[in-house]
């Protein structure tokens, strides 16, 4: 059952919503044509290819 908001202080519900701000770690694969890693679903920095097609131009 749901305590008044009164009986709550502003520090005791912030503390117990503050675990809800904690961010995770973005997923991280290899780039199957160069081998570098990369974040998934993006585009690869080392060699601009997604899905097996070249989508930008990188200089080498």
């Amino acid at each position: 059952m749901a305590v008044p908001a009164r009986r709550v202080s502003h520090a005791r519900r912030d503390k117990r919503r503050s675990s809800v701000w904690k961010l995770s770690a973005p997923a991280i694969e290899k780039c199957p044509n160069c081998g570098e890693y990369k974040r998934s679903h993006r585009v690869c920095p080392a060699c601009g290819q997604y899905n097996g097609r070249q989508v930008i131009a990188v200089e080498k």
